[in-house]
């Protein structure tokens, strides 16, 4: 009968103590980190606009400055003309000392020559000669803002004003508070966006932990963002399948506690009544054969248990190598058409003239094909066939090979076929409804098919019954030589 195939098992939790949760640091918390975060984005936001604006405010102080002292420039040589027939007025007397009182510095040229040291050579000769001078020159070796002009005669007066650190001292010393307010609104914004963040997180943990005590019940929330929302889809589906996984594996537990019980109590049985003397001299050779046919359906099912145990270990053992398909039917037709013909099912084998060379196991495929054989020969009614049949997987002979097992018996449903290969799947379904065996031997087929690179499939054979088809892959000594 159809079986079932393998599928991963979870393990039921275990008593015992639960390991206490590690410590938290308040370093290493989500919360602790997006503060930091924002801080650290208001600070160099604040930082950045400074460092942009700051260059721009100096450079808006120097040019009103150099404006206001051309301003005065112009007033004071207005002055100096009308009394430049005499020796300075009292009018321009006070004006210098007002200017000077504004740290200005004010150099009077005559005929050319400056009234006191300090002035670039360049300036006085450039007033001198009848121009203007306006910019930023180096005075008494210091950067300061100059404003010349010329006055007649090769007369001229220059104002200049040092240059100083005043706007960034200013803008630097205004630099705390937008800072401090920064640090407030990183602060707020961290705890605000922790919260945010850490609340789900926190509700998946919490799942998370019933989910590991043994809670199938649980489920999360599903709520925006996106990256949030995909979590708790995660969770609650692996809540869901656990569910489900466990309650297949409870259903195949009670499934081959049965399986084994029912030999177990024969033997029992049968060799108690040996036992008490109840069984009649020539009776004996008939209970001992079966005996012998419960203990061995009992070594069946172990060895399908620890076959599947062993499927998914990484030491499983293969040795494949090259096989030729239409030989192993050959051999397997030998085997089984004699078993075939004692119970009335006709045995076909199906081969081309040819060889169908594959690269796999030959005794782990010859144990797929028995097992799937042995299913068939469970299930079908005398005078419904039974057919091997092997066929190359392409026109390439390196493209791999075929082999498929049909069957005349009861068949599949279109609903059997999606669960064919489920452990116990088809056993569950079928049992006290047609012959049933262990419900492990299609689990363990396709494992096999899998382990050796290949895939297997069942459907509906046009004898009527179940069709299973194991397509292998080809021998890579081929691909090489035809290449």
């Amino acid at each position: 009968m159809p079986e079932h195939t393998h599928q991963p098992t979870v393990a039921l939790p275990v008593l015992g103590p639960r390991p206490a949760p590690p410590r938290r640091r308040l370093a290493h918390t989500l919360t602790a980190r997006a503060v930091l975060v924002t801080c650290a984005v208001a600070l160099v936001s604040v930082l950045v606009t400074a460092l942009v604006a700051v260059p721009l405010a100096v450079r808006g102080a120097e040019r009103r400055d150099q404006e206001a002292l051309a301003a005065q420039a112009q007033l004071a040589a207005g002055v100096l003309r009308v009394s430049a027939a005499r020796q300075r007025d009292a009018a321009g007397e006070r004006l210098i000392r007002q200017l000077r009182q504004q740290d200005i510095d004010v150099y009077l040229i005559r005929a050319g020559q400056v009234d006191r040291p300090g002035l670039p050579q360049q300036v006085v000769s450039r007033v001198a000669s009848g121009r203007d001078v306006s910019g930023r020159r180096l005075v008494n070796g210091e950067r300061a803002l100059v404003e010349g002009r010329a006055l007649a005669g090769g007369d001229g007066l220059v104002l200049t004003r040092a240059t100083t650190s005043g706007p960034w001292r200013q803008v630097l010393r205004g630099l705390w508070l937008p800072l401090l307010a920064g640090l407030a609104a990183g602060v707020v914004a961290g705890l605000l966006l922790a919260r945010r963040l850490a609340r789900p997180i926190r509700t998946a943990a919490r799942a998370a932990a019933r989910l590991r005590g043994g809670d199938r019940a649980v489920r999360v929330p599903v709520e925006p963002p996106d990256e949030v929302a995909d979590l708790a889809y995660a969770l609650n589906g692996l809540a869901a399948a656990l569910a489900t996984s466990e309650g297949r594996q409870r259903e195949f537990l009670l499934s081959v506690s049965h399986e084994l019980r029912t030999p177990l109590t024969a033997i029992r049985g049968y060799a108690e009544a040996l036992a008490d003397g109840v069984i009649e001299a020539d009776a004996v050779p008939a209970t001992g054969r079966t005996m012998l046919a419960e203990a061995e359906h009992l070594d069946r099912l172990v060895a399908d248990l620890l076959a599947l145990a062993r499927l998914e270990a990484a030491d499983f053992p293969l040795e494949p190598g090259p096989v030729d398909l239409t030989r192993l039917a050959a051999d397997a037709e030998r085997t089984w058409s004699d078993r075939c013909a004692a119970v009335g099912v006709p045995f076909r084998v199906e081969t081309p003239s040819g060889p169908v060379p594959t690269y796999t196991d030959p005794g782990r495929i010859r144990q797929v094909v028995d097992g799937l054989l042995e299913n068939a020969l469970r299930v079908v009614p005398p005078g419904a066939p039974i057919v091997l049949a092997v066929r190359p997987a392409g026109a390439d002979p390196a493209a791999g090979g075929v082999v498929e097992v049909r069957d005349g018996g009861p068949g599949f449903t279109d609903d059997d076929l999606a669960v064919a290969f489920e452990r116990g799947a088809l056993h569950q379904r079928y049992r006290g409804v047609r012959k049933v065996g262990s419900g492990l031997g299609l689990a363990l087929a396709a494992g096999l098919v899998r382990r050796l690179g290949g895939d297997i499939t069942a459907g509906h054979a046009p004898e009527g019954g179940a069709a299973f088809a194991v397509r292998l892959p080809g021998d890579p000594y081929l691909t090489r030589t035809s290449a």
